[in-house]
């Protein structure tokens, strides 16, 4: 699905003006994985929210016809719930879906991302690289046209968080899903985006644009990837 940002700025009213975002305009083509980066602050999240229909823009639109859902850092996954019926959640509210056809759909998602083994698992018993999955899962069991990711693997280690970047490649490729993806690590957007949008500090306007044309998969610590990584991440510190 096609999606255009027109105009978007955001102001918060309070004690005093904040203004968060300003003039973003951006068109993000069906199934292009966009990654967003900037400083702490530039609203980078902010705009997620807008773009998921969580918050409304002070001026300008979003325009897309599709369904959107937005995966936060810390997962919000239900321990009560297997991994299995975490998956199925959103499932639950779909008129035309039998228990039967959530639960084929549940597994499914759970081999895409290689926790098929670990369906009947309490959240408890997961390490947070596997509970990212289950996130990524069900974000992914309701068929949204947009998927936002807010900084999804910055509470992981290095490790894992190179053999998820591996994995959300693969899942993107299979899926053809439209991504949008904010994260501060550079090297990270280098490595997953098919564009790197740079916001400056508040108000966040996007600065720069970067194509990102090395071939895939890519891993984060390949030379053309810290090389690109590099200049773009000088570009970020110039507009800090």
């Amino acid at each position: 699905m096609r999606l255009e940002l027109r105009g978007v700025s955001k102001a918060y009213e309070g004690s005093r003006r904040v203004a968060a975002l300003e003039n973003i305009d951006v068109t993000i083509e069906s199934g292009e994985f966009v990654c967003i980066i900037g400083p702490s602050g530039c609203g980078k999240s902010t705009l997620l929210s807008i773009i998921a229909g969580l918050e409304q823009p002070t001026s300008g639109a979003v325009v897309a016809s599709g369904s959107r859902i937005l995966m936060f850092q810390d997962g919000a996954l239900f321990p009560w719930l297997s991994v299995r019926e975490n998956v199925e959640f959103g499932l639950r509210f779909l008129d035309d879906m039998s228990a039967d056809e959530r639960r084929q759909r549940a597994m499914q998602l759970l081999k895409l991302v290689h926790l098929d083994g670990f369906a009947d698992a309490r959240i408890h018993e997961l390490s947070g690289g596997m509970r990212q999955r289950v996130s990524l899962a069900r974000a992914i069991a309701v068929d949204p046209a947009v998927l936002l990711l807010d900084e999804p693997f910055g509470a992981l280690d290095a490790m894992t968080r190179s053999i998820l970047h591996t994995e959300l490649q693969e899942i993107w490729a299979q899926t053809k899903k439209t991504i949008v993806f904010v994260t501060h690590n550079v090297r990270e957007a280098v490595v997953l985006g098919d564009r790197v949008l740079v916001m400056s500090p508040r108000p966040g306007r996007i600065v720069a644009e970067h194509r990102i044309d090395l071939p895939r998969p890519r891993v984060i610590d390949s030379p053309p990837v810290s090389a690109l990584a590099r200049a773009i991440g000088e570009e970020v510190m110039a507009h800090a």
